[in-house]
């Protein structure tokens, strides 16, 4: 049976720097919270460690950044934890939310004790989500073979298990965040034969503000480029990978020079032995809990689109907070600033006595704006190619899950009938299957979409995959015919 929860003031969904930084900040002022996120451990993909457990056998603390505040806020939530304000589910992926008239309701899934699965059923009167973002992959003919992996996921396996996925690794695409993919990697031995970005250097120079309110940024880059340059990994701009070649697995890569809108320019191709390539064209908000809510999106700047919210993390539906990168990919110090203006603005909503001072909510908010202006200056000087199609073949699998090809993507495009992602989807298949769209949407999109159309995902009601039995469970709470309401 489905397992309700009372006595709940807020719940937040995604226990990444943001989400951990609000609930902290909402205890603090003295609301009873429930924290619930599908991993094992908090930190999400930015504080991803081993499970609790292995830490000592698989050290991975030389891989993140600022643990300070990390431990800080793992232990200030142990510390609420004990007091019973605080409520800690982890290992529970929520599948999908609904709003009454004076609550939210939230369903996950309990799988801390596999292989049994239990229904979980929150309800709140405010709702916050702080569920991230994940990788923007564009395809090139091979990228469907073993050992072609997004940059995140070969992140994910090194924090989170000590992981090395290959010996000589190629990675591409474009954004910063290729360069610590490629100084982890060399840290625990790979190979890094080339780091392949697709923009110039030159385009920073055209937003220097941002970058001059933002030092640290720039010597965590000095860092990065210490660590390349000892282990004499190269890095091309204006590069990008174009295809990848292999029998059971990748053993070629294929580079290429790109003019300024993203064509391979002739006779510049390379061609790299290599096992494993990795590649990140920046990230995409996850919007899944939100889109069933109705709340609105607004343009992220970079391709994307994202939750619109006001100077205090509301968004356009009463009683429901966003913060981080489901508000814009900028990374964790905004997540962290984010998370605590958008708790501080629960705590005014629901009369809260412990509410922060003025001082302190004020440079959280300046804090917001330097680190959005970064993230908006990042996305003009790193945008994703204007021609990447050039790089594709009719025959380019471009929907894994269904095997759609690149030429029957354009097909429905040339012929009238698709003009956005979800009209391809009902011609073709793409999108249907088992990622439902988050790996092959955003490329279906850029090959069917006017070129200045953000990428709005699908609405699904069900944001992960779930069991018919957890789906059958949370229709039928234990106690009750409906799970217990907040008091």
């Amino acid at each position: 049976m489905a397992e309700p929860r009372d006595a709940v003031d807020l719940v937040v969904v995604g226990a990444g720097p943001a989400g951990m930084a609000a609930a902290v900040t909402a205890l603090d002022g003295g609301l009873r919270v429930v924290l619930v996120d599908a991993g094992s451990a908090p930190g999400g993909q930015f504080w991803r460690h081993p499970p609790d457990h292995a830490r000592e056998a698989l050290p991975t603390d030389d891989l993140h950044h600022d643990l300070r505040t990390y431990r800080a806020l793992r232990a200030a939530l142990a510390a609420h934890e004990r007091t019973g304000r605080l409520t800690l589910l982890l290992d529970h992926p929520v599948w999908t939310t609904a709003r009454a008239a004076d609550a939210f309701t939230v369903h996950a899934v309990d799988r801390s004790r596999p292989p049994e699965e239990r229904a979980v059923v929150l309800r709140a009167p405010a709702l916050l989500v702080a569920t991230g973002a994940y990788d923007r992959q564009l395809p090139f003919p091979g990228w469907d073979l073993p050992g072609v992996l997004t940059a995140g996921g070969l992140q994910s396996l090194l924090k989170g298990g000590g992981v090395v996925a290959g010996r000589r690794v190629v990675l591409g695409g474009t954004g910063p965040f290729l360069l610590p993919v490629a100084a982890a990697l060399a840290a625990r031995g790979a190979e890094v034969v080339a780091v392949c970005e697709a923009a110039a250097p030159s385009a920073w120079l055209r937003h220097p503000a941002p970058l001059l309110r933002n030092p640290a940024k720039w010597a965590e880059a000095a860092g990065y480029a210490g660590t390349l340059a000892r282990h004499r990994i190269p890095v091309r701009t204006r590069t990008g990978i174009v295809g990848a070649e292999g029998e059971e697995r990748v053993a070629v890569v294929r580079t290429a020079s790109l003019d300024a809108d993203g064509a391979p320019l002739p006779g510049t191709e390379r061609r790299i032995e290599a096992d494993t390539v990795g590649v990140g064209w920046g990230f995409v908000p996850q919007l899944d809990l939100l889109l069933p809510l109705g709340c609105d999106l607004a343009d992220a700047g970079d391709g994307t689109t994202a939750a619109a919210v006001d100077a205090g993390q509301r968004t356009t539906v009463p009683g429901l907070y966003a913060a981080g990168e489901t508000c814009g990919v900028g990374g964790a110090a905004l997540a962290l600033s984010e998370g605590r203006v958008a708790a501080v603005s629960v705590l005014t909503d629901l009369s809260a006595p412990g509410r922060p001072g003025l001082r302190a909510l004020a440079a959280e908010r300046r804090a917001v704006a330097r680190h959005r202006a970064f993230a908006r200056t990042l996305a003009r000087a790193h945008p994703v190619p204007r021609n990447w199609p050039a790089w594709l073949s009719d025959d380019t699998t471009v929907c894994r899950c269904e095997e759609v090809t690149a030429g029957a993507v354009r097909a429905a495009r040339a012929d009238g009938s698709a003009a956005d992602h979800r009209q391809v989807k009902q011609l073709t298949r793409a999108g249907m299957g088992w990622c439902q769209g988050r790996m092959c949407g955003p490329a279906v999109h850029g090959l069917v979409a006017a070129r200045a159309e953000a990428y709005t995902p699908a609405e699904r009601l069900i944001a992960t995959p779930v069991t018919l039995g957890a789906l059958a469970d949370s229709a039928h709470p234990s106690t009750g015919d409906t799970p217990s309401e907040p008091v």
